[in-house]
């Protein structure tokens, strides 16, 4: 008996058609063209049979027979997979979800073909056939998965990888030996530089390699260089060799043009003078791009909460004078003769290689972290500047032995800096960049602000639990030199950490003023520092110092227990006019009146405001301003999140919520998680959709609010027989139910369930709220 028989088999009986079916599955190699041109109530049938193989291959065949593989897919799911995906109502295409998971668990040795017949096919290849539906893809510890998918066998998988994929994330990476990085370094060149890679993301690195932690950042930002270190199988790439023969060739045609001007421009006093030394630094920076002029601190210049990032200060570290110990970071900047156009979107165009200071041409480690020799004519001669140039010290000295850098490692030939791009190539680059619980030095924010100043095709940038504290000023000089290049995308900055440098308005204020083109922006912070005798103070100069107009659509700010001072974010409003969503988190009111002072500063300062989020801020005594914001023809989404609203309220001002609610018709969502509804409250709102209402009321977030059963039964009883007098007709289609108590009666919860999902789209969880109640005990 085959495999389907038998499968077919365990579910009883099978009819004729069942077996002829089952007979063509096995024959499918001879048959898929006929099989292909059957009617759809034949095909139908047919479809659960196959193997992922030939389901995959059928997809067209049954979209013009009208059927949908979906079911199919997402039975084999559940059969394989045996988990449920997160987000699993928002999953639009299960195909595309178990090639894509199916590949990964393959490629990390965690599933086995041969545990499913529909996965053990002669004619499939894994890796090769699920490839092509990959747009994400995470590597982890060791990064085995860099070096089976760089592998000489895989060529193809990589290939087709370059194509699909889109999202790029490391986890929970480990040190790893040379030629680890070297497939890498292939990898990331073929998937980037020569690919589709759009996001990078890096995940929980608690002691991070820093060669292997700025060598994904740098390929990242586009740079690298050609040479043996991208060969691949003893090979130079084939895209860099066709593209470095036509740079080779336009190079050529460059320098005769040069010649013919060679006397006219050795005229000019500038490059009479320029030395050997200096003309490769001229040259650098027009290879990486166009550099802007010295930072200075990202606004608010006169307050001393923010160290530039050339001025952080190392333990250990000798006389900053000393330049045979100083670190580069940046070169002298020079004034550029063209402008590097974008990296995304564009063929890159390959660079002539630099063969000056690398003897060794196979280390990944010179190229990162390898600072060229310099004599006293050279780019780290700090007794002189040049004249006119304003030289801000980019640079900071090696702790310990002259043979040790900062983590450790060897050096090779001289001092180990930051970042050289003395030999980089400029390739295509990313639009995203994450980085989460990653601790990052100030060595490695100087490389990250080094590479931002360029990184022209960044888009969004999210910074997660860092420990950036003070160098948080040095990645904000890099970003406020990208903000100055004219074909800068920068649009979304999200930095979150356990401890705040300074406070959140403070930081907001910096930000804005150094980047007026941003659309989003997310400041979120646990607590206030540790020592709070080194926390800045809020200068009051800055404070009332105007901000140029900016680009903002959407705020939101996480304080760690902060006052919210009205006062501080008004400047922020004013130059925010384009602003659409504000969202306030676990802010104290330091007085009974902030909170209309706020609303008032709203209404006159942001016209187009439409979401207005408050979450952990207690409202309870601010009744009067919570009718006012609900009554708010502009806004269309509100969010009271753990906000304290009924704790003390009465039955009136429920109702006063209700009446308020029913009479506007602009808001189409009102969230309310976490204040304590309870059934009765539950049972009332209902009454938002009566025959009498206005309201336009999609959705409703009564998440958290210790609802049982049979108030929800009764919840949605009320509202059945609300839709009846409206004749079937209410705007209302989306509900949320998290964590309430519907586990103390299992069959009064799926009844009300089960009716409510007939009026509506109900998101809910099994919460255990016996143990959510215990784990409540046991930290009390």
């Amino acid at each position: 008996q085959s495999e389907p028989e038998a499968a077919m088999a365990a579910e009883g009986p099978c009819s004729l058609f069942a077996l002829s079916a089952a007979a063509v599955s096995r024959s499918m190699a001879a048959l898929e063209q006929d099989v292909w041109a059957l009617p759809g109530h034949l095909l139908r049938g047919l479809l659960p049979l196959l193997t992922v193989f030939h389901l995959e291959r059928a997809e067209d065949a049954a979209r013009r027979a009208g059927l949908s593989t979906q079911p199919i897919w997402r039975k084999l799911w559940d059969d394989v997979m045996k988990t449920r995906p997160p987000n699993s109502e928002s999953i639009t295409c299960w195909r595309k979800k178990f090639l894509e998971t199916f590949f990964s668990n393959v490629l990390h040795g965690v599933l086995d073909v041969s545990s499913d017949w529909r996965l053990n096919d002669r004619h499939f290849s894994p890796l090769l056939h699920s490839s092509p539906h990959v747009s994400q893809l995470t590597l982890c510890n060791m990064l085995q998965g860099a070096v089976e998918l760089t592998a000489q066998h895989n060529h193809k998988v990589l290939e087709n990888l370059a194509g699909s994929l889109r999202i790029l994330k490391f986890q929970h990476l480990l040190s790893c030996d040379q030629p680890i990085r070297r497939s890498l370094v292939l990898l990331l060149h073929r998937l980037i530089h020569h690919g589709s890679v759009s996001q990078v993301s890096m995940y929980s690195w608690p002691v991070p390699d820093t060669v292997l932690l700025v060598l994904i950042l740098t390929m990242s930002a586009g740079f690298w260089r050609s040479g043996n270190a991208l060969a691949y199988h003893s090979s130079p790439c084939g895209l860099c060799r066709e593209e470095d023969k036509a740079q080779s060739q336009e190079s050529a045609q460059e320098g005769e043009e040069r010649g013919c001007n060679a006397e006219q421009e050795g005229s000019g006093g500038e490059n009479q003078k320029r030395s050997p030394k200096e003309a490769d630094a001229y040259k650098i920076s027009v290879l990486s791009g166009p550099r802007s002029p010295p930072l200075q601190n990202p606004a608010c210049e006169e307050t001393s909460s923010e160290v530039p990032c050339g001025h952080t200060s190392i333990q250990g570290s000798s006389s900053p004078h000393s330049s045979s110990e100083q670190l580069s970071c940046h070169p002298i900047p020079q004034k550029p003769r063209r402008r590097l156009k974008p990296a995304v979107g564009r063929k890159r165009r390959c660079l002539r290689r630099s063969r000056g200071h690398y003897t060794d041409p196979e280390d990944l480690y010179d190229f990162v972290f390898t600072v060229a020799r310099e004599d006293n004519s050279g780019l780290l001669d700090k007794t002189r500047t040049t004249e006119g140039e304003n030289t801000e010290n980019w640079t900071s000295s090696s702790p310990g032995s002259p043979g040790t850098d900062h983590a450790g490692f060897k050096k090779r030939g001289g001092p180990v800096g930051i970042l050289s791009l003395k030999a980089a190539h400029r390739f295509r680059s990313v639009s995203t960049l994450e980085l989460f619980s990653i601790p990052l030095t100030g060595e490695t924010c100087r490389t990250l602000s080094n590479l931002l100043s360029s990184w022209v095709s960044l888009e969004n940038l999210v910074l997660s639990y860092n420990g950036l504290n003070a160098n948080i000023s040095c990645i904000l000089s890099g970003l406020r030199a990208l903000s100055r290049h004219p074909d800068c995308r920068f649009r979304v900055l999200r930095v979150s950490d356990m401890f705040s440098h300074m406070p959140c308005m403070e930081l907001v204020r910096c930000i804005l003023s150094a980047l007026p083109q941003l659309h989003t922006l997310s400041v979120s912070f646990d607590l206030k520092n540790q020592l709070e005798g080194s926390r800045p103070e809020v200068n009051p100069s800055c404070s009332k110092a105007e901000i140029p107009e900016s680009c903002l659509e959407v705020l939101e700010i996480r304080f760690p227990r902060e006052p919210l001072h009205t006062a501080f974010l008004l400047p922020v409003l004013k130059a925010s006019k384009s602003l659409q969503q504000l969202s306030l988190d676990s802010a104290t009111l330091p007085c009974p009146q902030e909170l209309g002072l706020l609303l008032g500063v709203l209404k006159e300062c942001t016209p187009n405001l439409k979401k207005l989020s408050f979450h952990d801020v207690n409202l309870a005594e601010h009744q009067k301003e919570v009718l006012l914001l609900l009554q708010d023809p502009g806004l269309q989404e509100i969010t009271f999140s753990f906000c304290r609203l009924f704790e003390s309220s009465t039955a009136e001002f429920l109702s006063e919520v209700i009446n308020t609610v029913k009479r506007n018709s602009s808001l189409k969502s009102l969230k309310l998680p976490g204040n304590r509804l309870g059934n009765h409250r539950l049972v009332a709102l209902a009454d938002i959709f009566s025959e009498d209402s206005s309201s336009s009321l999609c959705q409703l977030d009564v998440s958290s609010n210790c609802i049982k059963p049979d108030g929800l039964l009764e919840f949605t009883k009320k509202l059945e027989g609300h839709i009846q007098q409206r004749g079937g007709q209410l705007p209302f289609t989306h509900l949320r139910l998290f964590q309430n108590w519907l586990d103390q009666d299992a069959e009064t919860a799926q009844e009300a369930l089960r009716r409510l999902k007939a009026v509506c789209s109900v998101v809910n969880d099994a919460w255990d709220s016996s143990q959510a109640f215990a784990d409540y005990i046991s930290v009390m």
